[in-house]
């Protein structure tokens, strides 16, 4: 297992609307450029322009690919069980060209877990980013309570939208060091929610158990962590790494759990000196 830390970059540039937007069945992604296929998979309050960042730089020596989950963006529908997102990823693999290296933050680390749990011929490489996944101390009961009572509950009962939420909800997954560009960039996402993909999003989430024994993991895999994440902390990170055969370990210094948007550099430094090792 390597170690290695990055400092916090700047954030995301404006983005020139480059990437075309193509449809698999019910999923819209954007996609550019050539080569094997990366696959990048936002987390519960994002969508396919929070790697913007990301598809700019890979796009140049791989088809870089960022999909609307079902029930988000531009992608149909709500999902009706956590399965469905692996199910979609893997049809989208397979339109694209497999295998794939897939690339997952927050929820998105926990469908490309699910991904290659049961569909492992169409994953290369496996990136976890900012996630976490069978841990009793990041998914025990009093943890998932105060996940939807924060998420939940004021779109269920208090008949509010993510809009009227968004900023609070930032203010749980910011890093100290955040810059205003960045915030501004998760607190759009946020207020770009669809209510009901959200909604049946967080009750997938929070209900699947069904993740993978690290140990059978055998594709190559980077666990990639922030040291200001609060939501899926460092030492989750560590542990997940240590039980991965032959995993690589990276932590960003500074930045909170959207790192790909918080640090952007770092992160892109981070995953492509992974995928140069297993490209």
């Amino acid at each position: 297992m390597i170690r290695r830390s990055w400092s916090r970059a700047s954030s995301c540039p404006n983005w020139p609307d480059r990437p075309g937007m193509e449809r698999i069945g019910d999923i819209a992604v954007r996609v550019t450029g050539e080569g094997p296929t990366v696959l990048f998979l936002h987390g519960i309050g994002g969508n396919s322009l929070n790697w913007r960042a990301q598809i700019d730089e890979f796009g140049r020596d791989f088809k870089a690919a960022a999909w609307d989950a079902r029930g988000y963006g531009e992608s149909g529908g709500a999902v009706r069980c956590f399965e469905q997102f692996a199910d979609d990823a893997a049809a989208v693999i397979a339109a694209l060209g497999s295998p794939a290296h897939v690339v997952g933050l927050s929820m998105g680390g926990r469908i490309a877990l699910d991904l290659v749990r049961r569909h492992r011929s169409l994953v290369r490489s496996l990136t976890l980013a900012n996630t976490s996944a069978g841990s009793s101390e990041t998914a025990s009961p009093e943890k998932v309570e105060a996940f939807l009572a924060l998420r939940l509950k004021p779109l269920v009962e208090d008949g509010l939208t993510p809009a009227d939420i968004a900023e609070r909800i930032v203010e749980g997954v910011e890093g100290p060091n955040i810059s205003p560009a960045a915030r501004e960039a998760l607190i759009d996402s946020h207020r770009r929610l669809h209510k009901d993909g959200y909604i049946a999003a967080m009750r997938a989430v929070t209900g699947f158990t069904a993740f993978p024994d690290f140990a059978a993991i055998d594709v190559p895999t980077l666990v990639l962590t922030a040291s200001e994440d609060r939501v899926a902390p460092p030492a989750h990170a560590r542990l997940m790494a240590g039980r991965i055969p032959g995993a690589r370990f990276a932590e960003i210094e500074g930045s909170g759990h959207i790192s790909n948007i918080e640090a952007p550099e770092a992160f892109n430094a981070a995953l492509r000196d992974f995928l140069e090792a297993h490209g």
